[in-house]
C-alpha cells in the first residue's frame, strides 16, 4: 500500500476520526483519552490526495461528526420552530452538512499546501487551525472541549483560547501520523516531527499542572463570598403561561439558599416573564419583588419599547437585572448576541412574513452595552459580567466584555429547556467552562432546566445540577481579578497561524537547491616541443678511401 490511499481505505479512516471525536466529546460518552489519537486516521486519509478528494473526505468525516454530536437539533427545531418532524429532520441534515464544511475546508487547505511542497506535519496543524478558527458556525464548538473534565490539558487556553488548546492537543495525532506514514512509505521516521508532536501535548500537561497550583493559591488568598443558583425547572413555555408560579417558585427556592447564608443568588434567563416597559422597569420590578427576598439577586427579565404605530413591532430585550438587598434594581445588561431563529429570524425585519411562517421564533433586539452589573454585599460593591444564553460559548465576545468591564465574577443565565433532555445542556456547560480558564475567575451558571453549575478559575466544576429537576446549588467562591495573556492578545496567535496556512495554499515552498558543481575545464594541451633549428648540411669530410670521379657534365 502507498499514498494516496484508495477510497476504500481513506473514507473508513475518515469515519474512524469522526467516531473517536464523538467518544471524546462531552455529552454522551465523554471519554477524553481518545482525543489524543482522534485526528491521526484523517491525516493519513488526506496524505497525497488530490484537492478535490481531500475536500470530500473532510466533508464525509465532518458530516458524521455533526450528526453524532448534534442529533439534538431535531428536538430543538421541533420544540421551537413549530415545524413537523420531517421538516425538522431535513433542516437538521442541512445544518449538519453545512457544519461539515469546517472539515471540508481543512481537507482543502491540507491538500493545497501539500501540493506546494510544505511538510505534512505543518500542513496538518495549519489546516486544523484554519477550520477551527475561520469557519463560521451557528453553534460554535472546539476540539479542546473534549478535555473539559481534565483541566491539566486545558489551562493553555489562558494563553491563546480554545483553538490554541486544540492545536497542542492534536500533537500526539501528528506524531502517530508520522510513525504510520513512514512505515507505509518505507522510509526513515522523521524524529523531529514525532518529538515536536508529543512535546506539544506534553507541554499542555506540564503548563496545566503548574498553572493550577498557582491559581489555586491566588484564589485562596482572595476575599470569599457565598453564592448560589436557582434552577426552577419550568416547562418551555410555563414561564410565560404561568408567570406567577414561576415567581413563587424562585422566591421559595431563594429563601432556602438564604437559610444557608448565601450572599448572592443567580436565577436563569427569562426567569421573570412579567414584561415591563423599558422606561419604567426599575419601579415595576421592585414592586414584583416587594422585599420577598433579602439577598442580592441577578435574574432574567423581559423589557420592551412599545411601538405606538404597530404594537406587534415592539422592540423586546432579553435582559439581566441585578438587585440589592432592598430589592432596588442596581444593574442592567441587555443580551447582545441573539440566537438566530430562536430570538430573531435573519432578514425578519426586511421580510416580516418570516415571523408568520415560524410563529415560535422570538423577535428580540440586541443590546449595545457591555458594562458589568454591581453586586452589593456586606464587604462592599463588586462587579460581575453577565452573559445570557449562548454568549458564554463565544470566547471572542466574552474576552471583549471582560476586557472592558474587569469583573470579579462571571455569570451566565440561560434556558436550555427547548433542547429537551438531550446531550446539549452538558455540551453547553463544557464549552462554557473555558471562559473561567481563559480569565481565571469563578463562573456561576443558572439555567431553567439544567445544567446549572459553579465553576472554579481553572475550569473544575464545584457543584452542578441534574437536568430537568428543581434544584439549588451553592459554594464558597472568591472575588478574583486575574490578568491573562489571552485577555490581552485574544485570538491573535491563532489568527496568525490561520493566515500563514492560507498563504501556504498559494505559495510554493522554496527548496534548498544544491549548488551545481563547477563545469570541468579541459586539461591544457601539452605544448608541442619546439622544433630544433635545421642545420645546413656540411660536405662530408674527405676520407682516405677510394675516390670516384665526378660524372662528366655536358
Amino acid at each position: 500500500m502507498k499514498f494516496p490511499l484508495p477510497a476504500r481505505v481513506a473514507y473508513p479512516l475518515a469515519a474512524l476520526t469522526a467516531v473517536l471525536y464523538f467518544i471524546a466529546f462531552p455529552g454522551v460518552i465523554d471519554w477524553w483519552p481518545t482525543a489524543l489519537v482522534t485526528w491521526a486516521p484523517l491525516f493519513l486519509a488526506w496524505r497525497g490526495q488530490s484537492v478535490r478528494r481531500a475536500t470530500l473526505i473532510g466533508l464525509f468525516s465532518g458530516f458524521i461528526m455533526s450528526w453524532e454530536g448534534f442529533w439534538w437539533l431535531n428536538e430543538m427545531l421541533k420544540n421551537f420552530s413549530g415545524f413537523n418532524v420531517a421538516l425538522c429532520a431535513l433542516f437538521t441534515t442541512i445544518l449538519c452538512a453545512y457544519q461539515a464544511g469546517r472539515y471540508a475546508l481543512m481537507g482543502w487547505v491540507y491538500a493545497r499546501a501539500s501540493k506546494r511542497g510544505w511538510p505534512a506535519s505543518l500542513v496538518a496543524a495549519g489546516a486544523f487551525v484554519v477550520g477551527e478558527q475561520l469557519f463560521p458556525l451557528l453553534f460554535p464548538w472546539y476540539f479542546a472541549d473534549c478535555v473539559h473534565s481534565t483541566p491539566i490539558f486545558s489551562q493553555v487556553a489562558d494563553l491563546g483560547g480554545p483553538v490554541f488548546c486544540s492545536l497542542l492537543l492534536i500533537g500526539t495525532s501528528i506524531a502517530i501520523d508520522e510513525l504510520v506514514a513512514s512505515r507505509i512509505e518505507k522510509r526513515t521516521i522523521d524524529k523531529r516531527v514525532v518529538f515536536a508532536g508529543v512535546a506539544a501535548t506534553l507541554f499542555s500537561a506540564v503548563y496545566g499542572y503548574a498553572r493550577i497550583k498557582q491559581i489555586d493559591a491566588r484564589a485562596q488568598a482572595a476575599e470569599s463570598v457565598h453564592i448560589g443558583y436557582v434552577q426552577g425547572n419550568l416547562g418551555l413555555m410555563q414561564n410565560y403561561t404561568r408567570p406567577d408560579e414561576a415567581m413563587n417558585r424562585h422566591f421559595r427556592m431563594t429563601r432556602e439558599l438564604e437559610k444557608k447564608g448565601v450572599e448572592l443568588v443567580v436565577w436563569s434567563e427569562s426567569s421573570v416573564t412579567h414584561g415591563v416597559p423599558a422606561q419604567s422597569y426599575r419601579a415595576a420590578y421592585k414592586a414584583y419583588f416587594n422585599r420577598k427576598i433579602k439577598t442580592p439577586t441577578i435574574f432574567g427579565g423581559i423589557l420592551f419599547d412599545a411601538d405606538a404605530r404597530d404594537p406587534k413591532r415592539a422592540r423586546l430585550y432579553n435582559t439581566a437585572l441585578a438587585t440589592n438587598a432592598q430589592g432596588d434594581i442596581v444593574g442592567r445588561y441587555d443580551k447582545e448576541f441573539l440566537l438566530a431563529f430562536g430570538e430573531y429570524i435573519p432578514f425578519g425585519e426586511t421580510f416580516p412574513v418570516l415571523y408568520d411562517w415560524s410563529p415560535n421564533s422570538g423577535h428580540f433586539s440586541p443590546g449595545t452595552d457591555l458594562d458589568p452589573v454591581p453586586i452589593e454585599t456586606k464587604s462592599g460593591t463588586h462587579k460581575a459580567s453577565v452573559m445570557i444564553c449562548y454568549e458564554d460559548i463565544i470566547q471572542s465576545f466574552a474576552n471583549r466584555m471582560i476586557g472592558k468591564s474587569e469583573p470579579e465574577l462571571l455569570v451566565n443565565m440561560t434556558n436550555d429547556a427547548w433542547f429537551g433532555d438531550t446531550s446539549e445542556p452538558w455540551e453547553h456547560l463544557a464549552l462554557a467552562q473555558f471562559r473561567a480558564i481563559e480569565h481565571h475567575r469563578y463562573f456561576i451558571r443558572a439555567t431553567n432546566s439544567g445544567i446549572s453549575a459553579i465553576v472554579d478559575p481553572v475550569g473544575r466544576v464545584m457543584v452542578h445540577s441534574q437536568p430537568f429537576a428543581q434544584e439549588t446549588g451553592d459554594a464558597i467562591v472568591h472575588w478574583m481579578k486575574e490578568s491573562t495573556v489571552y485577555e490581552f492578545v485574544g485570538d491573535l496567535p491563532v489568527w496568525s497561524i490561520t493566515l500563514l496556512a492560507l498563504v501556504a495554499c498559494f505559495v510554493a515552498r522554496k527548496r534548498d537547491t544544491p549548488q551545481k558543481p563547477a563545469e570541468p575545464t579541459e586539461p591544457a594541451k601539452p605544448e608541442a616541443p619546439a622544433e630544433a633549428p635545421i642545420e645546413e648540411e656540411k660536405p662530408a669530410p674527405k676520407t682516405d678511401g677510394p675516390s670516384f670521379p665526378e660524372p662528366e657534365r655536358k
